[in-house]
């Protein structure tokens, strides 16, 4: 299935519907996808990395969690499924992809703790325990660093963002200018060409 205009709001691309399967932390997902939307014929490989080797949330896990650029909702699903006394916001511009991740967490019961939104929906005064985010590099460094500097402030002052950028996509350089801005980094895993990073420290609420 084609990725194409899937960071557009109104994807161009005719819909193609279609399913995934996937496994993580022992638990089987099955997600509906459709052309237009992010990695929508297999889960991305930089995802699987990230929801591979980030510390996961765990059942005692309260508050707001954010799926930052959620596309059909594969981090939303899992993060809902393992804290289940928290709220997932899953935030994407394209309202393909928000309907379909609507869709994923209804079908899988966790429609009553997930929270679809586009950017601009999401109440302000929501911060999150930890975000998640897979981002689209493909909008360019400008464009990344707007989307980062517009979310991460939102994170609780003792939470945690997890990220996971290819390294070939500027991975290295983000984490240097994650740094300079006064987040505390940490390099956690690197895998098949991703870098997973651990980000805290939250310099707004310093």
């Amino acid at each position: 299935m084609s990725t194409e205009h899937y960071f557009s709001a109104e994807p161009d691309a005719p819909m193609r519907r279609g399913e995934i399967e996937f496994s993580v932390a022992g638990r089987d997902y099955r997600l509906a996808v459709a052309s237009g939307v992010f990695s929508a014929g297999r889960l991305d490989p930089g995802t699987a990395v990230l929801l591979r080797k980030a510390a996961l949330p765990t059942a005692p896990t309260e508050g707001a969690l954010l799926d930052l650029g959620c596309g059909y909702g594969p981090i939303t699903c899992v993060l809902a499924s393992e804290a289940p006394r928290a709220t997932v916001w899953g935030v994407d511009v394209n309202a393909r992809a928000r309907e379909l991740a609507t869709e994923n967490a209804a079908a899988l019961k966790l429609a009553d703790r997930v929270r679809v939104a586009a950017p601009d929906d999401v109440p302000d005064g929501v911060t999150f325990a930890e975000i998640w985010s897979n981002p689209p590099t493909h909008i360019g460094k400008a464009g990344l660093h707007a989307l980062l500097e517009r979310w991460l402030p939102r994170l609780a002052p003792d939470g945690t963002a997890w990220l996971v950028i290819n390294r070939h996509l500027g991975g290295d350089s983000l984490h240097a200018w994650l740094v300079g801005l006064g987040w505390q980094v940490e390099r956690v895993a690197s895998q098949k060409g991703f870098r997973v990073l651990r980000v805290t420290g939250n310099p707004a609420a310093a």
